[in-house]
Formats: C-alpha cells, sequence, structure tokens
C-alpha cells in the first residue's frame, strides 16, 4: 500500500526525548486520467513442478535442452510470470510468492545456500541445468534479490537483474541509509562494463517512512557518476516515462505516478521488460 509520511510522538525515556514511529496513514493519492491497462489471468501451456519454495514452470515453447535459461520472479503472484515466460518462449520460470514487506523475502534468503539450492532442486526436478539466471522482483520482492546477490556464489550464477519499483532502504541521517544499496553499487558497476546486465525502473511513490524507488535510484546514479537524461514518452502498459539512463549494460528508467495503480502498471509490463534483456 502506498503511505503517507507518518507522524511522530515524543516520549520521554531516561531523560532522553525519543521519537516513537506512528503507523502510516493509507495514501489519498489516486490516478483518474491515464488508462491503467492489465494482463489477463491465463493458464498458459507447460509443465508445472511445485518446488519447496516456489513453483517451477516450463513453457511449451522452451526447447527442453541444456543449458537453459531461467527467470527467478519474486512477488509478483505465479500467473504473471508464466504469462510473461510463455511469451517470451525462451525462458524457465520460478515464482515465489511469500507474502507482503521486503524483510519478509529477505530472510526468506537470508542463508547464502537457499539460493543454490533452489536451482539444485529445480534443475533435477526439470531434468536440465539452468543458466542465463535473470532475478527479478517487483516491489517488495527486490529485498530476495538484494539477499541472494551478497553471496560471492549466488552473484557469480546470476547473469542479470530486473529491479520493477522496488530498491528500498531506510533513512540514515535524512538521507537513504546506503548499507543496503552496496550490493546495487556493485552490480550497477559490473553492468556498465558489460559482465552483468542491470535494470532498474520505479515510479514517483514517496512512501515517507523509508527511502523511495526514486530516491534510491538517485543515490546509486550519483555514486555511478551517471546523470538521468530527460525523457517524456509512452511505455508499455500506458506508462509514461520521463527520465533513462544508459551506461553499457545498466539501465534506469523512471517513470510519472504517485498512486498504487502506477506502481502495478510496472509488474504487468513484465512481458515487456523481458524483451528488453539481451
Amino acid at each position: 500500500m502506498v503511505s503517507l509520511p507518518s507522524m511522530r510522538l515524543a516520549v520521554v525515556l531516561g531523560g532522553v526525548c525519543l521519537l516513537a514511529q506512528q503507523p502510516q496513514s493509507p495514501s489519498p493519492m489516486v490516478e483518474h486520467t491515464r488508462a491503467h491497462p492489465r494482463l489477463r489471468q491465463e493458464t498458459p501451456a507447460g509443465d508445472r513442478q511445485a518446488l519447496e519454495l516456489g513453483a517451477l514452470f516450463l513453457p511449451s515453447k522452451l526447447r527442453l535442452k541444456s543449458p537453459a535459461p531461467l527467470l527467478v520472479f519474486f512477488h509478483g503472484g505465479t500467473w504473471l510470470p508464466e504469462v510473461a515466460a510463455a511469451r517470451s518462449g525462451k525462458t524457465a520460470v520460478i515464482s515465489i510468492q511469500i507474502g507482503a514487506g521486503s524483510g519478509v523475502y529477505a530472510k526468506a534468503f537470508g542463508d547464502p545456500k537457499r539460493f543454490p539450492d533452489l536451482l539444485a532442486e529445480a534443475e533435477a526436478k526439470a531434468g536440465l541445468r539452468f543458466e542465463l539466471v535473470t532475478l527479478a522482483g517487483w516491489s517488495a520482492g527486490c529485498g530476495a534479490i538484494r539477499e541472494i546477490l551478497k553471496s560471492p556464489q549466488a552473484y557469480a550464477r546470476v547473469r542479470r537483474v530486473l529491479a520493477i519499483d522496488g530498491i528500498h532502504t531506510g533513512y540514515l541521517g535524512g538521507k537513504p541509509d546506503p548499507e543496503n544499496l552496496q550490493i546495487y553499487l556493485k552490480l550497477g558497476r559490473d553492468a556498465m562494463q558489460g559482465a552483468k546486465q542491470f535494470i532498474i525502473t520505479h515510479s514517483e511513490i514517496f512512501p515517507g517512512t523509508y527511502a523511495s524507488t526514486t530516491e534510491t535510484a538517485d543515490y546509486l546514479l550519483d555514486q555511478l557518476g551517471l546523470r538521468r537524461r530527460p525523457v517524456l514518452r509512452w511505455g508499455p502498459m500506458g506508462t509514461q516515462q520521463l527520465s533513462e539512463v544508459r551506461r553499457g549494460r545498466f539501465l534506469v528508467i523512471g517513470y510519472a505516478g504517485n498512486s498504487a495503480p502506477d506502481h502495478v502498471d510496472q509488474l504487468h509490463s513484465l512481458p515487456e521488460y523481458l524483451r528488453w534483456l539481451r
């Protein structure tokens, strides 16, 4: 849910005035002007296998021979990543839907063995070796991506990353806390040099109590010495693109919109985003 900046309550404890965080209020922002088309829920043809965490889908159009490309998608439900993979016809997909909040996803992959074990289980059930591994997440799902990439073994295995309106961090001294952004800086540098591919999309939503996807993108661009280029064009699913940064295989796209439908637009743009990956 999109929220407004919360109010703070002063509490005196041991002679020290502390600021207690109050619950966020629902955002009043709505969007009535632009259409918000949605993908139709489908059950594409293919083979499905339940995993210990998530579900594996092998589209019927996928050439079932090793090595096969794999998309691991976090927080997009099951059917939508399957529809995107089926339209592509070039990748298997593991869909992982755990719950709400990036902390849930980060905790699930806090053990560095969790991700390689997941891939090994999927390979055993598919009878395939997966290469050209892509991590993609929408919103809270990016919490899993951050934790996975912290493992050198997993980082070496992952070739491409797609972060859809979901890179957040807390505030430190009124600015985005850089601790949770360091792995994205490493990934950005590698993508700029062509060793990885890294795509970030973001909206204009400001949660208030933690850094927005706009603020985290600005932090990364500043640290990498890059500047946005103003752009005004239609994007996938009726989105309105406002800015763009390209360097090597690193791409940052900024979209208009500060309401919940604007956030969901980007999730339903997944089939188009997959075409951007090379």
